[in-house]
C-alpha cells in the first residue's frame, strides 16, 4: 500500500470523482451534478485539519465554485476549464509552498493521467479510464460519486491520526463573508 503519511494536501477532478460522471443539461446551458454528502464531509474535515484542497476540473460552472466554497475551499484553489491538469496542480503546489510529492491527486479520465503520475500519490476510482488506472498508484474499489473521495481522504487522515470530528470545533470558515452568509442562510451563529 502506498504511504499516505506524507500527504499534506489534496487535489481532485470533479466529474467522475465527486460525481458519478452524470450531468443534467438545462436549456440555459447549465449542468447539474449530484455530490455525495460523505465525500463533502471528508473534504471539510481535511480543511479543518489544515489540509489545502484544490479542485482541478475541465468543467466550468458557478455551481462548482459555490459547492466547493461551501466546503471552505477558496476560489483561488478552484481551477476550472483545465484541459491539462498538471500545470494547475503545480500552480496549487507553488501557491501553498508544497512539493508535488506531498499532494494526493484524484482523477478519473484521460486529462488527469499526467497529474496522477506526477503527484505524490495518484488515485483513481474503480470506474476510471484505462490511462488513469495505469498512471495511478492506487485504483480504489469505489466508483466516482460513490464514496471514492471519502475513502481516500479518511484513509489519509487516519494514517496521520487526524480523522477527528469534534462537534465543538468551528467548521473553519476562512472569510468573514462566508460566516455572514452561513449565519444568514441557517439563522445560527457560526464560528
Amino acid at each position: 500500500m502506498t504511504d499516505l503519511k506524507n500527504i499534506k494536501a489534496f487535489a481532485f477532478d470533479v466529474d467522475g470523482v465527486f460525481t458519478d460522471g452524470s450531468v443534467l443539461a438545462l436549456d440555459n446551458g447549465d449542468l447539474l451534478r449530484t455530490f455525495n454528502a460523505k465525500d463533502s464531509f471528508s473534504i471539510r474535515t481535511a480543511v479543518v485539519n489544515g489540509f489545502p484542497v484544490a479542485i482541478i476540473t475541465g468543467g466550468c460552472s458557478e455551481s462548482i465554485i459555490s459547492r466547493f466554497n461551501s466546503l471552505s475551499i477558496p476560489s483561488a484553489d478552484i481551477y476550472q476549464m483545465s484541459k491539462n491538469k498538471l500545470p494547475d496542480l503545480l500552480h496549487f503546489c507553488k501557491r501553498h509552498n508544497l512539493d508535488i510529492s506531498e499532494v494526493l491527486f484524484g482523477g478519473d479520465d484521460v486529462p488527469d493521467a499526467e497529474a496522477l503520475k506526477a503527484a505524490g500519490v495518484g488515485i483513481c476510482p474503480a470506474d476510471a479510464c484505462v490511462e488513469c488506472k495505469e498512471a495511478a498508484d492506487i485504483v480504489s474499489d469505489r466508483c466516482g460519486g460513490k464514496g471514492f473521495v471519502r475513502d481516500i481522504v479518511e484513509r489519509t487522515l487516519r494514517s496521520q491520526n487526524k480523522w477527528i470530528f469534534n462537534a465543538e470545533q468551528p467548521w473553519g470558515f476562512s472569510y468573514k463573508d462566508e460566516v455572514n452568509a452561513a449565519q444568514f442562510k441557517t439563522g445560527r451563529y457560526v464560528d
